[in-house]
């Protein structure tokens, strides 16, 4: 009797028998394009993204601070990046009035 899994989905996945998968092995390792990796190559390894929200500077504080709609609005209305900007005009006025 084959054996088979059930997924959290509900769907059962029959899985190879022993010879089917020592079948399986033997034509993935006979293909020169895919020469399985040794324990080193593994190791060097690295994911290419991280998942997740990206990590910040470190350097930032989150607050609440009410504005104008319209000045909202208008640094909205700029596009993705609007609170960037709205850090950069505030940082170019404490320059000026420090």
């Amino acid at each position: 009797m084959q054996k088979t899994v059930k997924t959290k989905s509900g769907r059962v996945l029959q899985l190879p028998t022993p010879a089917e998968d020592a079948a399986i092995t033997s034509a993935a390792n006979a293909d020169p394009d895919a020469s399985p990796f040794t324990d080193a190559e593994w190791e060097q390894v690295k994911p290419l993204a991280r998942r997740g929200r990206p990590l910040g500077s470190g350097t930032k504080v989150q607050i609440t601070m009410r504005v104008d709609a319209e000045v909202l609005d208008t640094f909205k209305a700029t596009g993705p990046g609007w609170q960037t900007r709205i850090n950069e005009v505030l940082r170019s006025w404490v320059k000026s009035h420090a």
